[in-house]
């Protein structure tokens, strides 16, 4: 059987078909059903935060944000993300100013943010790589003294938290992902943040086509919404959250132990954070490292991923943008795998397959 780099969470059929049960019975399938609407509530409460919309993906989140927020001009953000966050932008009409990150938590650099304002520039969106707080501090200083707004591209950040908060409560907008990939998913799925009730009012009309009633429009919009069938795997899931960030944080436990010695390096993890777990990203000494550990995990069908790779100022529709740091570590990172139900067994497999590989 093969292990790949993350196997969707399910919960307990009967406890999906419960759901489903219902949805037959009303006939509402979508456009803001009890079931959206319940998720939506219940999310604010275990992420403890004010202002948040369900909708259909992480990606139409981001766009939704920038187009909320009226930016027009140069956004600054990181090279070392999903393309979503790079595209997102140019989607748009806006230009990514990509900005290197630090080699150790993997973030932007906020030392390089600054360097990197020009007149035209109207935001900083970045990215808590695999859920690991950004500077958020430093970021918000940065982004007040030269009237910016601030958008976190949170797509790993679901459960974190910060400081004693969600990480999804920090910037103008935050962002999340709920793909069938991440930890907490709704099959496709995604949210918006915000503190302003005003702009997450704004966000709303924009999720459903503008429509204030059936026949009144306010905003231009688009059809970001989100149907009953994913909300119900969404409320599903979310009563199982805790024991699935607890067994990921074991597995994790478990790579570090037997992969000392190795020779690479693990994400730095922000300080007064309670982490996630999203992913188990490897940082080998070097790209030729890397490529022999692929090669023989894949040999024992194991699939792990070179995620992200590679570097988006690699993209054809951003040119004449260099970040050396994140070029450098795209060749040589590796997420390996990490989902409910990967045995100790496996792991431990996993783990003697890169020894072996890198001793050959």
């Amino acid at each position: 059987m093969n292990i790949t780099v993350t196997r969707p969470f399910l919960p307990p059929l009967e406890e999906y078909q419960a759901y489903v049960k219902g949805i037959w019975d009303r006939g509402w399938l979508t456009n803001g059903g009890p079931l959206a609407n319940t998720l939506e509530l219940r999310l604010k409460e275990y992420l403890g935060v004010d202002h948040l919309l369900f909708v259909a993906n992480g990606t139409v989140a981001l766009q939704i944000a920038i187009k909320a927020l009226d930016l027009r001009g140069e956004i600054i953000t990181t090279p070392f993300s999903y393309v979503a966050s790079t595209s997102s932008i140019v989607w748009e009409g806006c230009s990514p100013v990509m900005t290197d990150i630090r080699p150790d938590t993997l973030n932007i650099d906020p030392e390089k943010i600054e360097a990197a304002i020009t007149g035209n520039t109207v935001a900083i969106l970045a990215v808590h790589v695999f859920g690991n707080p950004c500077d958020t501090e430093r970021i918000q200083d940065i982004a007040q003294k030269h009237g910016l707004r601030v958008i976190y591209d949170a797509a790993h950040a679901f459960g974190t938290t910060y400081r004693g908060r969600s990480l999804l409560s920090f910037g103008d907008v935050s962002t999340c992902s709920f793909h069938a990939t991440k930890l907490f998913h709704t099959i496709e799925g995604g949210a918006v943040v915000c503190p302003d009730p005003d702009l997450l009012r704004r966000m709303a009309l924009m999720r459903n086509f503008g429509h204030v009633t059936a026949e009144a429009f306010g905003e231009v919009g688009i059809n970001g919404k989100n149907s009953e069938m994913h909300a119900a795997m969404g409320l599903c899931n979310l009563d199982h959250i805790e024991s699935v960030i607890q067994a990921r944080a074991g597995i994790c436990e478990q790579y570090r132990a037997r992969l000392q010695g190795v020779p690479a390096a693990f994400q730095a993890i922000s300080g007064d954070t309670r982490y996630n777990h999203a992913y188990f990203p490897v940082i080998f000494n070097s790209e030729p490292i890397l490529l022999k550990v692929l090669e023989h995990l894949r040999l024992h069908s194991v699939f792990p991923r070179r995620y992200f790779y590679p570097s988006l100022t690699t993209l054809p529709y951003v040119q004449g943008q260099a970040a050396p740091i994140a070029e450098d570590i795209a060749r040589r990172i590796l997420c390996l795998p990490l989902y409910v139900g990967l045995s100790t067994e496996e792991v431990d497999m996993i783990c003697r397959l890169i020894k072996r590989a890198i001793r050959y």
